[in-house]
């Protein structure tokens, strides 16, 4: 009773806030109607949940009621319905727990997405810039706006390191598991005698930052521009329109160059930063709870080998969840909503347990 109590609770409020936005005082007051409405949006999934879960439990009782009152032929019909039914209600009960957990505060934001080639050399990077085209691909499948912040490139046509801003619905939530050590086990095109190389990329999934949220002291930055290098036609390779900005106190460093305009690569660079010193201090928040938290799927750790590419027997494995694909040219090509899906349902089974064991301890 105690979950169709706090369900209970959220559709009175529910209601509540429904009559709130129909008076004239809220319409008329822009941020008090934005941050009902919001409100709202994030409860209607769960209440819509919750008032199916009542029509199950109802159609129960009436089935119940039925089976008391039938003739000896009917029993037999009512018991499967009323089975049907219980399962349903305990499939109902789970999801409504699922849409219960904590939500995090960073799973509606757009995201910073960097790709850096690890070890491997040239064949790192190749595989970093089939990374982003496979994140492209999905990205573009999944309605995301994928704007390209900084490049770096190799001489092979490959990626030393890529930052894209991915924009739209629910963009961290998506692709928040994706952090960590990817690894791919191939021929290179380079290699004569057919050898199987490892090679790393490491994938980055940074929350944007919104400017009240990251407080930089101008003072503490080293802002150097220098000569755009690489591909990139004539003007790019001879004005000092690329910016380098250093964080003078946490050493972090950013650059970016893909602007011909300076002022353009700075506010790049600037926003990148934000992201980059927000996830630095969620981060040591998150080492405070660490102990409480048995197995973390969440963001995954940019040090910890997450997934395996093994093109010669075609087949990815996600080392967190133990699950295999055997498609891995269509994972490729950004078919990748499954494994996502499949990481999201096992963080959230984890979290699950966690809560059921404080309730008990």
């Amino acid at each position: 009773m105690a979950l169709v109590d706090q369900l209970s609770r959220l559709e009175r409020r529910f209601l509540e806030i429904e009559n709130l936005l129909q008076q004239p005082s809220v319409s008329g007051n822009a941020s008090e109607f934005r941050r009902l409405s919001k409100e709202h949006s994030e409860l209607s999934e769960t209440i819509a949940a919750f008032r199916e879960h009542k029509s199950i439990i109802k159609q129960i009782a009436d089935t119940e009621e039925l089976v008391s009152e039938a003739s000896p032929d009917f029993v037999e019909l009512a018991a499967e319905e009323l089975s049907s039914l219980r399962t349903q209600l305990s499939q109902s009960e789970h999801g409504l727990r699922i849409l219960l957990l904590p939500k995090d505060a960073n799973d509606t934001r757009n995201v910073f997405l960097e790709i850096r080639a690890g070890a491997g050399g040239d064949e790192a990077g190749l595989f970093a810039g089939q990374l982003f085209r496979m994140y492209s691909r999905f990205c573009e499948r999944a309605g995301f706006r994928v704007e390209l912040m900084s490049m770096s490139e190799n001489e092979l046509g490959g990626v030393k390191e890529v930052i894209a801003l991915v924009s739209g619905d629910n963009v961290y939530r998506t692709l928040k598991y994706e952090s960590g050590v990817h690894r791919v086990q191939r021929v290179p095109a380079t290699e004569s005698q057919g050898r199987v190389h490892t090679s790393t990329v490491t994938v980055a999934v940074l929350p944007e930052a919104e400017d009240v949220e990251v407080n930089i002291n101008e003072t503490e930055l080293r802002i150097d521009t220098y000569r755009a290098s690489g591909a990139g036609g004539q003007h790019v390779n001879r004005t000092d329109s690329a910016v380098r900005i250093t964080h003078l106190p946490s050493g972090l460093v950013v650059a970016c160059q893909d602007e011909r305009s300076q002022i353009k690569n700075r506010a790049k660079a600037m926003k990148i930063l934000q992201a980059k010193l927000l996830e630095l201090a969620q981060s040591e928040q998150e080492k405070a709870f660490a102990a409480e938290r048995k197995l973390q799927v969440g963001r995954g750790d940019r040090s910890e080998r997450i997934r395996t590419y093994n093109f010669p027997q075609s087949r990815v494995t996600d080392h967190r969840i133990n699950h295999t694909t055997h498609a891995i040219q269509d994972f490729m090509e950004g078919d990748i909503g499954d494994m996502l899906t499949r990481l999201a349902a096992f963080d959230q089974e984890q979290l699950l347990k966690e809560q059921a064991e404080r309730e008990l301890g």
